[in-house]
């Protein structure tokens, strides 16, 4: 029983697994000026009245949603979204924030994030698509599986997965530092303010939720891999 569930983890729940992190990556990649909009950031400025009052209560205001490739915004809750054009290297539209709000310490990181993101991502999705293949090699013709089942092709799977994964959630933890200083940065700033500040508050947003849920799916299918090429290693 316990072999069955293991074998069947390694082709049908590994996979899975590996697509599910590739999507919520390609989504915290690509959001928020591709897709989700206003649902899926990395840092979110949004009204509040947390840091000029002692009490937080709703109201009207502009938003701001920073992504990897971007920024949407808008300059009240009912009113309509407007995104930059994805580049890797953005410059955020702060425009419908208040003159008095600290506009300059949301900045972009460099360009270098968002391309070694773009490398990880890469090197995940070809990390998917071989392990699958070697996955299910015994259902292909006798060519194929043969092919499959060569060490080299295996040992460079795992070695694609490994990079991506290493790449990719290096590149978003330098992220989540940047974002996290610069929410920090930011919500001082207007606190220093007082009651005359603007009433705005900046988070990191769920789009690293996203991230480190997808590399914890991802870890899954990279151990069964690396793990196959240490039992031949040591036959």
């Amino acid at each position: 029983m316990i072999a069955g569930l293991s074998k069947a983890a390694t082709l049908y729940l590994a996979p899975v697994l590996t697509l599910t992190a590739i999507i919520l990556s390609l989504f915290a990649y690509l959001a928020p000026v591709l897709l989700l909009q206003d649902k899926v950031a990395l840092l979110t400025v949004t009204p509040s009245t947390a840091l000029v009052q002692n009490a937080s209560h709703a109201v009207d205001g502009p938003s701001l949603f920073l992504g990897v490739l971007g920024s949407c915004s808008r300059p009240k809750n009912n009113a309509g979204i407007n995104c930059t054009s994805p580049t890797l290297n953005p410059i955020y539209d702060v425009s419908a924030l208040p003159n008095s709000a600290p506009r300059l310490l949301l900045s972009a990181p460099t360009q270098a994030t968002p391309v070694f993101l773009g490398i990880g991502l890469a090197c995940s999705i070809i990390f998917f698509i071989t392990f699958t293949l070697i996955s299910f090699r015994h259902k292909m013709g006798e060519k194929m599986s043969a092919a499959l089942d060569k060490p080299l092709v295996q040992r460079l799977s795992a070695w694609l997965g490994f990079f991506g994964f290493m790449i990719g959630i290096t590149s978003f933890l330098i992220l989540r530092m940047w974002f996290g200083k610069a929410s920090d940065d930011f919500n001082d700033s207007i606190a220093l303010q007082g009651s005359n500040g603007p009433q705005l508050i900046a988070n990191v947003s769920n789009a690293f939720t996203m991230v480190w849920v997808a590399y914890a799916f991802y870890a899954v299918p990279l151990i069964i891999s690396l793990s196959k090429l240490n039992v031949k290693a040591t036959k």
